[in-house]
């Protein structure tokens, strides 16, 4: 591994340890705290259930991720690489999206800290030499083609909303603010990667293999966030919000076994 590369990866391993423990840090204040978070109603429920998830699978994943990819362990990088994402994409829901509070300055550090974590950590990877640790066995093709299905389903529906609320003045039914926060991170955050990663998927490319473990990893992770929160904001007796978990659950479950298809299939460590 070259110097420099060397030096990044010891940059981002770091800087991935101080993000741990400020996901830790942050999660329980919210769970214990629940007063630091002003928003309404629905959306303080889907900020506890976030902090659950984050405190159960976000942050474990990447402590895990960290402590294997310290051994050699391919399975473990990969996990790291979507621990990392999962933070970025977390925490640019709570910069964005939640009410100007006590931990402002800590959603802000924690996304800043996960962009360059995952860019050092991903500029230091032999990608070629991760891919090629992936088995014969690899469901490619429909590992690709859920990812495929994942992102083109939801850019059909974010946009098919955008377009009836512009040409028929059809208000989203979150409300426009919200709505145009959810859509604008799932077309910029979620869907190029789902689509990006599919098409180098099915070609059994290099980046296929990386892009597609994080996007997917990553992604089902944040639909047992929705599925928990939807289940917080039912107990809670916000209306609909039960009525989400079926759908939710069920998209975790498909996209669990998705990410399981590609890490189970990765042999241990680097060649």
């Amino acid at each position: 591994m070259a110097r420099d590369s060397i030096s990044s990866r010891r940059i981002a391993t770091g800087l991935s340890w101080a993000i741990v423990a400020g996901m830790a840090l942050q999660a329980v204040t919210g769970i214990a705290a629940p007063s630091v978070y002003r928003d309404a109603a629905w959306i303080k429920a889907a900020w506890f259930g976030n902090d659950i998830v984050t405190l159960l699978v976000g942050m474990p994943m990447l402590a895990g991720g960290l402590l294997l990819a310290r051994r050699g362990s391919v399975r473990g990088e990969l996990l790291w690489f979507a621990g990392l994402g999962y933070g970025t994409y977390n925490y640019a829901y709570y910069m964005y999206g939640a009410h100007i509070g006590l931990l402002f300055p800590a959603f802000v550090a924690l996304f800043v800290a996960c962009v360059w974590a995952l860019a050092l950590s991903v500029s230091a990877a032999d990608v070629p030499a991760l891919a090629a640790r992936f088995g014969p066995k690899t469901p490619v093709r429909l590992v690709a083609g859920y990812a495929a299905l994942t992102g083109v389903g939801l850019m059909v529906a974010w946009l098919a909303q955008w377009g009836a609320y512009v040409f028929a003045g059809t208000v989203p039914s979150i409300g426009e603010a919200p709505f145009r926060l959810v859509a604008a991170m799932d077309l910029s955050y979620m869907v190029p990667p789902m689509l990006v990663g599919a098409v180098l998927l099915w070609r059994r490319r290099a980046w296929g293999y990386l892009i597609s473990t994080i996007a997917i990893t990553q992604g089902s992770a944040y639909t047992a966030v929705l599925t928990v929160a939807s289940v917080v904001g039912g107990l809670r007796g916000i209306e609909g919000s039960m009525a989400q978990v079926p759908i939710w659950g069920a998209w975790t479950l498909v996209g669990a076994a998705a990410a399981a298809a590609l890490l189970l299939n990765v042999g241990r460590r680097v060649a």
